[in-house]
């Protein structure tokens, strides 16, 4: 790679971090300005073109960099469920490390998924539905592994996605002592979610259905 494409990467990831910095829990994406976002970044507001059309162009690089980097630790958490065994303890820690290490594009997300903007809606969606069907994927083959099957494994999926987001929200601004008591009770509804569809699995089973 060249010098100056290295250097366009650089004031590219500038500018995402930017803007990253300025949000915050009383501070949406909305409320930026390209002028600022810039000014942050180090760069004169006309140069800012040269790496995105618009903002909302930089905050879809950001929803999607959020969405990729969940699922790459949740594929890690995998190769941990394998030697640790607990995949609903592993992945609550998981996802709760990535809270710590991307608040502000985790509350990017969960503003933009029912914010004003289409576009921003269906790039949030877009990166939920990528983690729910792996997540599908993964319950599926945990369900034959252990001879455990459930009654839908997308639909507890798509639970436990929304469980889990939801409790994020409430874990981004809480206390050390309330996050952990929000991974416990998130541990307990994800395994809640889990035997309820294993036990009307064993019931739909009985029935012929």
């Amino acid at each position: 790679m060249s010098t100056r494409a290295e250097q366009k990467m650089r004031t590219r990831r500038a500018l995402m971090d930017a803007a990253l910095n300025q949000l915050s829990a009383d501070r949406g994406f909305g409320s930026l300005s390209l002028r600022e976002v810039a000014r942050e970044a180090g760069i004169a507001p006309t140069s800012f073109y040269r790496h995105f059309a618009e903002l909302d162009e930089l905050g879809l690089a950001l929803v999607d960099e959020g969405g990729v980097a969940l699922r790459q630790l949740m594929r890690q958490a995998r190769k941990r469920i394998v030697r640790d065994g607990s995949a609903i303890s592993t992945s609550v820690d998981t996802f709760m490390e990535y809270l710590g290490n991307n608040a502000n594009l985790f509350r990017l997300m969960l503003r933009e998924r029912t914010g004003v903007s289409q576009p921003f809606r269906t790039a949030v969606k877009a990166e939920i539905d990528h983690f729910v069907a792996e997540l599908a994927d993964d319950l599926d083959r945990f369900a034959d592994e252990q001879n455990k099957p459930l009654s839908d494994a997308r639909l507890v999926a798509e639970s436990m996605v929304t469980l889990v987001f939801n409790q994020g929200a409430e874990a981004l601004d809480a206390s050390p002592r309330e996050r952990d008591e929000l991974k416990v009770k998130l541990k307990t509804e994800l395994r809640m979610i889990l035997v309820g569809s294993q036990t009307l699995a064993n019931w739909q089973a009985s029935k012929g259905r």
